[in-house]
């Protein structure tokens, strides 16, 4: 058996894409030469690596068994070369994925306090927990920074920092104000929420909704800044990281009510169990290790 570099890095890129015209795309070459490639891969292996449900490919058994070992071999062959290589960065890339609190609101700030000890700057993907979490399941990212929960087996999750969430209101509320506010005195006000599956939401769901004992569903939208510009303009109140609405508040734009109960929130770093730690991970994983949340 002759297995070489390239059909693994043919392999783990349609593994990536689900589709051999991605893959050839990516690569530079033609959906000919890919699936000649992957073909002789799986001739030498003796089993399919994918089922073929037209137009997609789709990881069989067999290929989930090989994805973690191709994408760490091919992870550390890059590293080697970048030994050896003036002019590659020492580190290589990473593929970052971070939920929207923290790609918008803490990320940038990290990012550049660290741009020196980081070296080359991580390919950074924003999107909601759900969808991080698919990825990483995929080998899509090498590791994810989300606010709440993770629920993939495949996922191992760390805590990270500790954020809060805060129900927060247009200044001229009648509720404003008010301390130790009950609950149940928000029954009947119209939320404006994020998306299903979005950490802010989920929480909001586990939390809140089951404390009230009706609620009215305003707005739905897929990012902060649409919900707190929603709320400033009197279309209903919200759940929101403080993190994301801290300057809000600051100004007067948003105020936050004051329940009997504080709603803490988990920031946590996230990465596939199987996934290999490279240098640049691993740094970079030190890194956010050794970071701390400014006071409120």
């Amino acid at each position: 058996m002759k297995l070489t570099l390239q059909q693994l890095k043919v392999f783990a890129t349609i593994a990536r894409h689900g589709n051999l015209g991605g893959a050839a795309s990516e690569l530079c070459l033609s959906k000919g030469a890919v699936s000649q490639s992957l073909q002789e891969l799986e001739r030498q292996l003796a089993t399919p690596l994918f089922d073929r449900v037209h137009p997609r490919l789709q990881l069989n058994n067999e290929g989930r068994l090989l994805q973690p070992a191709a994408e760490e071999l091919l992870t550390r062959m890059q590293e080697i070369e970048q030994l050896f290589s003036p002019d590659a960065e020492p580190s290589g890339q990473l593929r970052l994925g971070a939920s929207q609190t923290i790609g918008n609101y803490l990320l940038p700030s990290l990012l550049a306090g660290g741009a020196q000890e980081l070296g080359s700057a991580p390919r950074v993907t924003i999107a909601n927990t759900h969808l991080l979490c698919h990825s990483l399941a995929h080998f899509e990212l090498d590791l994810a920074l989300i606010e709440g929960e993770n629920h993939h087996p495949e996922l191992v999750s760390e805590f990270w920092l500790e954020d809060e969430m805060l129900i927060i209101a247009p200044p001229q509320h009648p509720l404003a104000g008010q301390r130790d506010l009950p609950l149940s005195l928000l029954a009947g006000e119209t939320w404006v929420l994020r998306e299903p599956q979005s950490g802010s939401r989920e929480q909001f769901e586990q939390q809140i909704q089951p404390r009230l004992p009706r609620w009215q569903a305003g707005l739905e939208l897929n990012t902060l800044e649409a919900v707190m510009l929603a709320v400033e303009k009197g279309l209903g109140i919200s759940f929101i990281s403080r993190l994301a609405v801290s300057d809000r508040l600051h100004s007067g734009r948003l105020v936050a009510l004051t329940p009997s109960q504080t709603f803490p929130r988990q920031l946590s770093l996230v990465w596939h169990k199987q996934k290999f730690h490279s240098a640049a991970l691993r740094r970079f994983l030190a890194f956010c290790r050794a970071q701390t949340l400014p006071a409120p």
